[in-house]
């Protein structure tokens, strides 16, 4: 394991030795300056981990000597040393950067202890700068587009997003609720807070129950010790549900509870506890027909519906799929080492044309097949791979040489011819809502032909 390097400034040469020996036998290497010119030197040239400096140098003051080292490399504990010390100059000192400011006389175990401190707080710095950096590189944009179905779902996010009430996620498997969950939590109040999520879909019961509220030891065979469940782990932060509409009944009013009394009680326990968090719930599934159903329950359905959001398909949003797929594409490319593919326009179209019955997290699946087995430096039409009974559907005439626009006006087209110019059927054979379609005859100013 590599030594920390220390800087030692002073004018004084037993001293310099002093420190030098003390700290040697501790474990670090040592690096010497008579003047401030040679600490500036020597803190470009040698990278110390911490600079000692006495106040009082040949050639300058230490509060002159800051802002240049400073300049150099910011991140670097300095720590000074004065026989002169004033709360005025400490004050002045900690401005200009100082990590600390020590009068003299100061005992050598002491200053031991302020360089080890000083240590490890920039180790947690940086490990904090490293793991924002890597979660900022994680961190996926859920508007990423321009069509006008994302930019109403980024303006009404945004307003809902300091909103600490339940929101609610509507959206067809595939679009991104995740993606939007995180972005909720990362711009709301409770941003530092943990974000915990947990999928109720294909969970029995009884899991769903011991993961979410927890148990006690000897709740239940096998519970051989107690367990911490996840409204535990979001006190304060963001639970996400995902596929709610999935939650076992039984399950659904000990759940309606925690929101409503801001309580529960961990399986096997005779004690309710205190919990404080935000909900996210999500689903695919129509809650309001599974409560006419009686397969959800009415006034938890109501209690999580507070701020709905709709999150479109990929197939009401066509012309961001461009965009999404460089976007996708270049993070491929950061995981794999390797510069990122381009798009031929024959490509571009025949994404375009594709229903994507699995949304964005197909359309990553794809580009990602198509990526790792091409070797050339850009995806061609033959080199997509679409899932087997969608693409053959979805192929329209030839649109080599076409724009996107114009190959999904044709593609519309098509189908209207196919349906004698019954939009209703034409919406249900493109895939889309028949108010998706009749935006886009009117976008793309297409006469309904009448037979």
């Amino acid at each position: 394991m590599a030594r920390n390097r220390i800087l030692i400034v002073d004018d004084d040469p037993a001293i310099r030795f002093g420190l030098r020996d003390f700290l040697e036998t501790r474990g670090y290497r040592v690096e010497e300056a008579a003047t401030a010119a040679e600490a500036e030197q020597l803190f470009r040239s040698a990278s110390p981990d911490v600079v000692v400096s006495d106040y009082r140098l040949p050639d300058g003051d230490a509060l002159q000597l800051l802002p240049r080292l400073r300049a150099i490399a910011d991140q670097v504990p300095i720590i000074l040393l004065t026989a002169h010390g004033s709360v005025e100059l400490a004050v002045q000192a900690m401005k200009e950067g100082a990590e600390h400011f020590l009068t003299k006389p100061v005992t050598l175990p002491a200053l031991l202890l302020v360089v080890e401190r000083s240590l490890e707080a920039q180790r947690n710095r940086q490990q904090q700068l490293a793991r924002k950096a890597r979660q900022e590189r994680r961190t996926v944009d859920p508007f990423v587009g321009t069509s006008a179905a994302i930019r109403a779902l980024a303006a009404e996010a945004g307003r809902v997003a300091g909103a600490e009430r339940p929101m609610y996620l509507r959206g067809e498997t595939g679009t991104g609720k995740g993606v939007l969950a995180r972005w909720l939590h990362a711009h709301g109040p409770r941003a530092d807070e943990a974000f915990v999520d947990l999928n109720c879909a294909g969970l029995p019961r009884e899991l769903v129950e011991s993961e979410l509220f927890g148990h006690e030891r000897g709740a239940f065979t096998g519970a051989i010790q107690a367990k911490v469940g996840l409204l535990d782990l979001a006190h304060r932060g963001t639970l996400f549900l995902d596929e709610i509409g999935d939650m076992e009944p039984a399950l659904q009013p000990k759940f309606l509870k925690v929101l409503e009394e801001q309580r529960f009680r961990r399986v096997g326990d005779v004690r309710d506890r205190q919990v404080d968090l935000q909900l996210i719930a999500a689903t695919h599934q129509d809650l309001a027909q599974r409560v006419t159903t009686g397969q959800f329950r009415g006034d938890l359905y109501f209690r999580i519906s507070t701020l709905p959001l709709a999150v479109p398909a990929l197939r009401d949003r066509v012309e961001d799929i461009p965009v999404l797929a460089r976007v996708l594409l270049d993070g491929l490319a950061r995981d794999i080492g390797r510069p990122a593919p381009g798009l031929a326009a024959g490509a571009l179209a025949a994404l375009a044309r594709y229903p994507w019955p699995g949304n964005i997290r197909e359309l990553r699946n794809v580009l990602e097949r198509a990526a790792l087995l091409t070797d050339g430096p850009e995806l061609r039409a033959e080199d997509l791979r679409f899932e087997s009974g969608f693409g053959a559907a979805a192929a329209p005439p030839s649109s080599d040489g076409l724009t996107l626009k114009e190959v999904e006006r044709r593609h519309i087209e098509q189908a209207l011819r196919q349906e004698k110019g019954k939009v209703e059927s034409a919406a249900r054979r493109l895939g889309i809502p028949r108010s998706s379609l009749y935006q886009k005859l009117k976008q793309f100013q297409i006469a309904v032909p009448k037979d």
